[in-house]
């Protein structure tokens, strides 16, 4: 059994391959039983996908502003307690983000993005809900914002779509957060994030698809879709030196220890 743990099941490349419908159905069909899609918006891409995952048995959903998106007035207007209270209205709202830094692309100014990340991260302790963290040439920052909000507190989370440096990782490690791998994993030319891939515990990994983004080799520049993350499973179970069965066994177990509210009752 596998858990997607980070997709986008409302982005409209798939519906290209059949929507939503479609594709939770051939991951089930391929032993994905459980898939988060993230949001990206609070003011007006949150509410689709929470109707999106409405009577989906193992599809679940996050709440958060990108941060691509955090320069956004709107999504700047949203208060602390409205993150909240939004985050507590609905069961199947398991996670809050992505929210984080991205001085990559720096599509919002870095004010902003740092402002919202700890209004995030200020939620999830609130509300006992982990946090998905997008941390793109940000690792200092990243890290130091997270320690000065977090250090002493009951916050949790994942490093999603992990392709940062070494001791970024060793730092989220040591703090207590997992460590997700995408389909970046299984390029050529990520050696380096291979590397740490086989020092990250076997308790700490999660595995991910962020579709339609990142589709793992073999399907490389295709839409990526969740069907695809036992690709990603099997590259990560080779670095561990142990079966495909295993690591989608701790993988799954990693995923309802962190998003503990989700459940496939």
């Amino acid at each position: 059994m596998y858990i997607d743990s980070h997709c986008h099941l409302n982005h409209d490349r798939l519906l290209n391959i059949g929507g939503a419908d479609e594709v939770v159905a051939r991951a089930n069909a391929v032993g994905v039983a459980g898939m988060v899609s993230i949001s990206c918006r609070v003011t007006d891409e949150f509410p689709e996908i929470l109707k999106l995952v409405q009577g989906r048995k193992g599809v679940w959903c996050t709440i958060g502003t990108h941060p691509h998106e955090a320069s956004d007035a709107a999504e700047k207007a949203v208060s602390l307690e409205q993150l909240v209270a939004l985050a507590k209205s609905d069961p199947k709202i398991v996670g809050i983000g992505e929210s984080g830094l991205d001085y990559f692309y720096k599509h919002a100014e870095v004010e902003d993005q740092q402002e919202q990340f700890r209004k995030h991260i200020r939620a999830c302790i609130e509300c006992d809900l982990p946090l998905v963290v997008h941390s793109r040439d940000a690792d200092v920052d990243t890290m130091r914002i997270i320690r000065e909000e977090g250090t002493g507190t009951r916050l949790k989370g994942v490093m999603h779509c992990f392709s940062s440096g070494r001791a970024m990782g060793e730092d989220a490690l040591d703090f207590g957060f997992y460590i997700s791998f995408s389909g970046i994993v299984t390029f050529p030319k990520a050696p380096e994030l291979r590397d740490f891939a086989k020092d990250v515990p076997l308790d700490r990994i999660l595995i991910e698809t962020d579709s339609p983004y990142l589709a793992p080799d073999p399907f490389r520049g295709k839409i990526n879709e969740p069907a695809l993350v036992r690709y990603t499973n099997d590259v990560v179970a080779g670095l561990k030196k142990i079966n495909g069965d295993e690591m989608a066994k701790h993988s799954t177990e990693n995923f309802f220890r962190l998003f503990d509210k989700a459940s496939l009752a």
